[in-house]
C-alpha cells in the first residue's frame, strides 16, 4: 500500500507516494528522474546502484524506501554540476578513469563516503572501499589513481 515517504535527496526535501518496501533505486530513477545510479545485479553485489544514505555508501537496488525516511540521500547528481564538478569527478576525467561509465556513479559514491571519513586514504584504503564495486572494463587502477588524486586535492572539504 502506497504512503508518503519523506526524505532529502541531494539537499532537497522530497515526499514520494510509494510502497515503503519499494526499492530506493526504482524511486530515484523512475519517480525522481535521477538516472545516474544504474541497475546492475539487483542484489547489492555489483555497486552500480550505490548512493549515499546519511553519508554511507549503500546499494539502492536492495535498500527499501522506508530505510530512507527522514534521511539524506545523495546521488552522483548531487556531488557536483557540469559547471562545478566535485573533485572526484574532475579527477576521474583527468585520469581518464572510466570507459563505458556504467559503474562509475556507484564508484564515485563509494569514494565520496571513503574520503569523507578518511580525507587522506592510502591505496589500500581506496581498494578496500571499492571492494563491492565491479568494473568490467578493467579501469580499476585508473579509478584508484583518480580517487587518490582527488583526496590530495581536498575532495573531503
Amino acid at each position: 500500500m502506497a504512503q508518503a515517504i519523506r526524505f532529502r535527496v541531494n539537499g532537497v526535501e522530497r515526499a514520494v507516494e510509494a510502497a515503503p518496501e519499494s526499492a530506493l533505486l526504482g524511486v530515484l530513477r523512475g519517480t525522481l528522474g535521477l538516472t545516474a545510479a544504474h541497475f546492475g545485479c539487483g542484489a547489492g553485489q555489483c555497486g552500480a546502484c550505490f548512493v549515499l544514505l546519511d553519508g554511507q555508501a549503500v546499494p539502492a537496488c536492495d535498500t527499501p524506501l522506508w530505510a530512507a525516511a527522514g534521511k539524506e540521500v545523495t546521488t552522483v547528481e548531487g556531488l557536483g554540476t557540469p559547471e562545478h564538478p566535485h573533485p572526484l569527478q574532475r579527477a576521474v576525467i583527468a585520469e581518464q578513469a572510466m570507459q563505458c561509465g556504467y559503474c562509475i556513479s556507484g564508484i564515485l559514491m563509494s569514494a565520496a563516503a571513503l574520503i569523507k571519513r578518511n580525507p587522506n586514504p592510502s591505496e589500500a584504503d581506496v581498494r578496500g572501499a571499492l571492494d563491492r564495486n565491479l568494473c568490467r572494463c578493467g579501469a580499476h587502477n585508473r579509478i584508484v589513481r583518480a580517487i587518490l588524486r582527488a583526496a590530495k586535492e581536498g575532495a573531503a572539504t
